[in-house]
């Protein structure tokens, strides 16, 4: 008589359709990052109708490569590629310090645009929403790669770090579509909260996913996401202080 034997037990069917929610969850930080800058700047830059500074298209790239990175990443870690995940890590770290980099550089470039305009008080003021993004983003990134012999933590900060960074695509939306007609600059810091609120439904999914799964939602979920939310939230009222158009305004003064 034959005996069938099993080699894929419940625990680890379970384990694997768990790695690849990482990966389906990258596709949708991809695909929310793809089609929120699609009518801002994807069809005008086919249609070359849109006009930018270098930098700002080097920005566009950098991020747009990161999303496939990740998607690329989380493919290798849920098939059971792990060596070769770990083997382009440094590309990772590489992607995101020239992300922070040019992510600032880009936040003072747009004070400058506003300050040309003569709008340099709104430009200051706006500036803490990326500028918040950002750091927000390589603090994150930079406790991932900490956490890296730890899977489980290092997996949700990574998703954590590239969720807060959905943010600004999302919010190209509510401006196209939603926004009234006025004059052109920089808009007000408290519009930002609503597609912040909408990008972080992604976390909320996995959250929800892993009440399912391990019970509870794991800790780099709720405290990262207050945490995310708080600094999304502060971005408000700090951006009207003297304190902080001290701050920026001297980071402008000295790029001009």
């Amino acid at each position: 008589m034959t005996t069938l034997t099993d080699f894929n037990p419940p625990r680890a069917i379970a384990q694997s359709q768990t790695g690849y929610f990482y990966f389906y969850m990258a596709l949708a930080c991809m695909a929310v990052a793809f089609l929120g800058f699609a009518p801002t700047y994807w069809l005008p830059l086919a249609k070359r109708s849109f006009s930018a500074s270098p930098v700002v298209h080097f920005h566009g790239l950098l991020f747009f490569a990161w999303s496939l990175y990740f998607v690329f990443q989380s493919w290798l870690a849920a098939s059971g590629k792990v060596a070769r995940h770990r083997a382009i890590g440094m590309i990772g770290i590489s992607l995101a310090t020239a992300m922070t980099i040019f992510g600032f550089l880009v936040a003072v470039n747009a004070m400058k645009r506003s300050a040309a305009a003569g709008l340099t008080d709104e430009g200051i003021a706006f500036a803490i929403v990326p500028l918040s993004g950002i750091l927000f983003f390589a603090v994150v990134f930079a406790l991932a790669i900490a956490a890296v012999r730890q899977p489980e933590t290092h997996k949700r900060l990574m998703l954590l770090a590239s969720i807060s960074l959905l943010d600004a695509a999302v919010a190209r939306w509510f401006l196209t579509f939603l926004a009234p007609p006025g004059p052109l600059g920089p808009p007000p810091v408290p519009v930002t909260i609503p597609p912040a609120i909408v990008a972080y439904l992604l976390l909320v999914a996995a959250m929800v996913f892993d009440w399912r799964t391990r019970g509870r939602p794991h800790p780099v979920y709720v405290y990262g996401g207050i945490a995310l939310i708080a600094v999304k939230l502060l971005n408000w009222p700090i951006s009207v202080t003297p304190l902080w158009h001290s701050f920026a305004g001297g980071i402008l003064a000295m790029a001009q």
